[in-house]
């Protein structure tokens, strides 16, 4: 078993902290600046939000742990082709949905970041 370098498995635990419970704390420290969240969901064409707009959105909602949500998480997949590229697909479960993530990272200024998200509801929550 191949092991993930540290400071991705720190990024990937704040990310999934982050989901459940909406800390936007974390959101600063997960999310470049200029990253982006990409879906095609269902086959309704390119949904494209930037990282400001994820933040305010997800600012404005009820996080999946006031909603009573269980947390399950895991990760499925990380590919780290260089010191400073990396993939991570990663499941989990909010709003009645299980999600698949593929979190394209990158290091920068001495930190991980997720640069790009793409997403899709790939089942429903148990």
């Amino acid at each position: 078993m191949t092991t993930i370098d540290a400071g991705i498995q720190t990024l990937i635990d704040n990310y999934f902290e982050l989901m459940h419970t909406q800390n936007m704390e974390l959101f600063g420290r997960v999310f470049h600046d200029n990253s982006a969240l990409y879906s095609a969901q269902g086959g309704a064409g390119l949904s494209l939000r930037p990282c400001a707009v994820y933040r305010e959105e997800m600012d404005n909602r009820q996080s999946p742990q006031e909603l009573g949500n269980h947390r399950r998480d895991s990760v499925l997949m990380v590919d780290q082709i260089s010191p400073t590229l990396a993939l991570a697909k990663l499941q989990l479960e909010m709003f009645g949905g299980v999600m698949q993530d593929y979190l394209n990272l990158v290091y920068l200024d001495d930190q991980w970041w997720v640069m790009a998200k793409m997403w899709e509801r790939v089942g429903d929550a148990a």
